[in-house]
């Protein structure tokens, strides 16, 4: 095998310069749930609202589309690889069409140019003396399409996080001194400090850059027998997209938009963005992005989503439930800067209830209401103004100082929290005024009419700022105020509403209020349809497939020790998600052994099972827990793992053979 050592719209009328930013391109094994849906929304609210800042924005996503793993899945469903992809493609760019997405590009691995270019640059790595023949052993994971030696893997299993096989030291020291000058290269913080203490100090080894075991991906065009390792394919699609030439012909896009500003892509794949993609560049001799921002997840409340349990929640559901911009709120908004955030159902219903039908909605229906009530629909500043006018006034315009802040640090969560601030005092400036008591008062009819002109003007400077992140409901507000959502750079003056203007007379109601237990009923009844025709299909082939490894000798078997075990005691491993720490008794010792199955067994119900174990495995740190073994167990399709036990009743410290 070969190793490797290794442009839109312009809203404010002001040019800033290029931003050139994308997603990690969607993995076309399957629909993307709704986790994998946030990135694209995310995305979409930061080009948007550089667009609108001024920005020339470029915003490129796509699909992912070569690989074992969609080999295997072609097989299972008797199709060809090449017509499997392109369903999946054709259905992830209809979601992030559905969420109104606005990228400019929407690349494929498998378009003709960006294969080209993969082939031409593999050759030139090879040329160069970046890539060389030989053989690795190692054990692969075919989802992640990663290798991993025995010591790093956690219950047999691909890690989270751990040493494995990456680009040579020649590069390291170059890409650890880029990290060390340029400190916003990876963000958040914490995750520089997970690739920098996790992988590059400790020293990284070769990466295997080509593959035998398949073939559904990019040949190596000089030698058949290889297609290239999926990463190094995925990852060039960022040049690749905007026209780049391996022989020096790349385009004056490219020219103009590389080097990437922001590469926003999820926590899990940050060191294939932060380790393999910078020094594949160093090796081509193009500039390193300027920022690889890892997000968190967004992670269901009610348990793991599960395609057997029927209760994946896929973003195409949610906007039947919600709306799209209801949705984009929600992903947006409950998306901590640097933790997983929670979706649940009923968390849907409180944030539409509480934040867009009653502090937006409520508000702008209300203050149009008031409008047409009072002064026929009429909107005209008299100027008869008090102290509380002037307390609005400076939140309203002092808002979008804080947003852009927010935004500068990708904190959109923050930003938009910022942005409903002002429409919550709007809603105090309703209370402070009361204007049903001023209509009560002929004397207090121009102190009305100013009281509602700074609600309409406050409510289109928010609207304005909600643009990006609710683009549809942003355009409503307006449309109902018979007004232009403006730039950024009119929100800092209070009064561009034109005063005398006219309000729609018939006002729409933005986001209605919803009954939880309706929604939650709805969405029962529909994952239960969905389970059913799952179970349906498993009755038919209740059975799994696997890629065979290579076949090992007698000699190689003999070396590993199972015994059975008997857990006497078990704990959860601090802060991790995953881990629980079982005592095993195996024989007359007893042995500390950590494995990832959190979210299968509690570490309650671990106690006095009998279990398989790899007792001479030799002994990791797991999430700084040491660990002297191995739990054997078993994986469904859908990833969900049982302990092997033994059949009937065996003492501890059994050989299994």
């Amino acid at each position: 095998m070969y190793h490797g050592k290794f442009l839109e719209r312009d809203d404010s009328g002001m040019n800033k310069g290029k931003y050139y930013i994308t997603t990690a391109i969607a993995y076309t094994s399957g629909k993307p749930h709704i986790g994998n849906s946030y990135e694209i929304v995310l995305a979409d609210s930061i080009a948007r609202f550089k667009r609108k800042d001024g920005y020339d924005v470029y915003f490129q996503t796509g699909t992912d589309e070569h690989g074992q793993k969609i080999e295997l899945k072609a097989q299972e469903a008797g199709i060809t690889p090449k017509e499997f992809v392109d369903n999946v493609a054709g259905t992830i760019k209809n979601l992030w069409d559905l969420m109104d997405t606005s990228y400019d590009h929407f690349i494929r691995t498998t378009d003709d140019y960006h294969e080209k270019q993969v082939q031409k640059i593999f050759k030139r790595l090879y040329n160069q003396g970046d890539i060389y023949k030989g053989s690795y052993e190692g054990l692969y994971c075919t989802p992640c399409e990663s290798f991993w030696t025995e010591s790093q893997l956690v219950d047999g299993k691909c890690p989270d996080c751990g040493r494995e096989v990456k680009p040579a030291k020649e590069y390291a020291d170059r890409l650890i001194e880029h990290i060390n000058t340029h400190p916003e290269f990876i963000q958040p913080v914490s995750r520089k400090n997970e690739m920098m203490n996790n992988f590059l100090l400790p020293g990284l080894q070769d990466l295997c850059v080509s593959r035998t075991s398949f073939k559904w991906g990019i040949p190596v065009d000089f030698d058949d027998k290889h297609v290239v390792y999926v990463w190094l394919d995925a990852l060039t699609n960022y040049i690749t997209g905007i026209g780049y030439d391996c022989d020096g012909n790349s385009s004056e896009q490219y020219h103009k938009l590389w080097p990437a500003d922001l590469h926003l892509i999820g926590k899990d794949i940050i060191r294939f963005h932060t380790i393999y993609w910078p020094i594949f560049l160093m090796a081509l001799g193009e500039p390193l992005p300027k920022q690889v921002f890892g997000h968190p997840w967004l992670l269901q409340g009610d348990g793991k989503m599960s395609k057997s349990k029927g209760n994946v929640i896929y973003a195409d559901d949610l906007v039947d439930f919600f709306g799209v911009d209801a949705v984009r709120y929600f992903v947006l908004h409950e998306m901590p800067f640097d933790n997983d955030g929670t979706i649940s159902w009923e968390l849907l219903v409180e944030r539409i209830n509480s934040d867009l039908a009653n502090t937006l909605g409520n508000l702008v229906n209300r203050t149009i209401s008031m409008s047409n009530k009072y002064f026929g629909g009429i909107v005209a500043d008299k100027g008869v103004s008090e102290a509380v006018d002037e307390e609005l006034k400076a939140v309203v315009t002092g808002t979008f100082g804080k947003v852009s802040a927010k935004m500068d640090e990708l904190r959109v969560a923050d930003a938009l929290t910022e942005i409903f601030t002002l429409f919550k005092r709007c809603n105090k400036y309703i209370d402070e005024t009361e204007p049903w008591v001023l209509a009560r008062d002929e004397a207090k009819k121009d102190r009305l009419s100013t009281v509602l002109y700074n609600l309409v003007e406050s409510i289109m400077i928010g609207a304005s700022l909600l643009e990006p992140f609710m683009p549809q409901t942003a355009k409503k507000i307006a449309a109902q105020l018979s007004a232009e959502l403006r730039g950024f750079e009119e929100l800092d003056t209070f009064g561009a509403y034109p005063s005398g203007n006219h309000v729609t007379d018939k006002p729409e109601i933005l986001f209605a209020r919803l009954d939880a237990k309706e929604v939650v009923e709805k969405a029962e009844a529909m994952f239960a349809q969905r389970k059913a025709a799952a179970e349906g299909v498993q009755e038919e082939a209740d059975v799994i497939d696997i890629e065979p490894k290579e076949e090992i000798t007698y000699d190689l078997f003999e070396k590993m020790q199972f015994q059975v075990g008997e857990i006497i005691a078990c704990e959860e491993v601090p802060k991790s998600k995953k881990l629980l720490c079982s005592k095993v008794r195996i024989g007359s010792q007893v042995k500390q052994i950590v494995s990832g199955i959190k979210q299968y067994y509690s570490a309650e119900e671990m106690v006095g099972k009998k279990v398989m174990v790899l007792v001479n495995l030799k002994p990791a740190k797991l999430a700084g827990v040491l660990s002297e073994g191995m739990l054997l167990c078993a994986e469904d399709s859908e990833g969900n793992l049982a302990l092997l036990t033994p059949e009937k009743e065996m003492p501890a410290g059994a050989e299994i053979c």
